[in-house]
């Protein structure tokens, strides 16, 4: 049996993987430089660019292998083969030096879970996971994404147990209040005594805002790929599938 979507057809990858064919190319080229088209077991029912796109697919949809695979025509264990041999190849790796002009943003989100492992109740919702976020204030692409810890874990924890605080090592660093402490640069903050603050402090205030207001864009985006707002995978599944993400993510801002 046929499938009906195939990456032949550019409208589908753009409906399903939230990217246009120019973008999708460089996704396939990265895949099958990290061996994702040497074969090994059973010879591929589908080429490389059509194995991708179910990979894209699902994480973008949060439909289940029951549900992408008879739209390849394969069957669930089919799906599930090439789920597990390619999810892991277009995980993006954070850059080991930034550059000299390079100022990051830091933000943290939740990630609804069915995972408990690393979830933990929070007022938003039932079992969340905190996850951090490090974008580049410039070019906007994600630069590193924490592991995942319990969704009652405060920011200011997160940031340093997550690893993400590695990452922001020898390059400015802004954040919201929630990071005091950290040794990045907060908003400034009405001291005990103090009624009002200053015209000065006001405005970078403002401009601290304005900056800031990138991540949550980037955030925003990242929950387009579906899976981030209702992960059904477990143990490391929901780490695994953040990095992979975040160069969607990243592919997508490229024009």
């Amino acid at each position: 049996m046929g499938g009906v979507i195939s990456a032949d057809d550019p409208k589908w990858i753009e409906l399903f993987a939230g990217l246009s064919e120019s973008q999708f190319t460089p996704l396939v080229a990265l895949v099958r430089r990290r061996g994702g088209d040497v074969q090994c077991g059973r010879p591929w029912r589908l080429p490389l660019d059509d194995r991708v796109l179910p990979v894209a697919t699902y994480r973008r949809t949060n439909l289940t292998l029951r549900q992408v695979a008879p739209l390849f025509g394969v069957s669930k264990s089919a799906a599930d083969r090439v789920l597990d041999r390619l999810a892991p190849l277009p995980a993006m790796w954070p850059a080991r030096r930034p550059r000299k002009d390079t100022v990051h943003i830091v933000d943290g989100t939740l990630v609804p879970t069915r995972d408990r492992s690393v979830a933990a109740s929070s007022k938003n919702y039932r079992y969340p996971a905190n996850l951090q976020v490090v974008i580049d204030a410039n070019s906007r692409p994600v630069v590193a994404i924490g592991m995942p810890l319990p969704g009652s874990r405060n920011d200011c924890r997160a940031f340093t147990e997550s690893g993400v605080d590695r990452v922001c090592r020898g390059a400015p660093a802004i954040a919201d209040g929630g990071y005091q402490g950290t040794g990045l640069l907060i908003p400034h903050r009405k001291r005990r005594g103090q009624t009002h603050l200053s015209p000065r402090q006001e405005a970078e205030n403002a401009d601290h805002r304005r900056a800031r207001a990138r991540v949550e864009h980037a955030l925003s985006r990242l929950k387009n790929w579906k899976i981030l707002r209702d992960c059904r995978l477990k143990d490391h599944g929901v780490h695994h599938a953040l990095p992979g993400i975040a160069r969607l993510h990243n592919l997508a801002l490229t024009e």
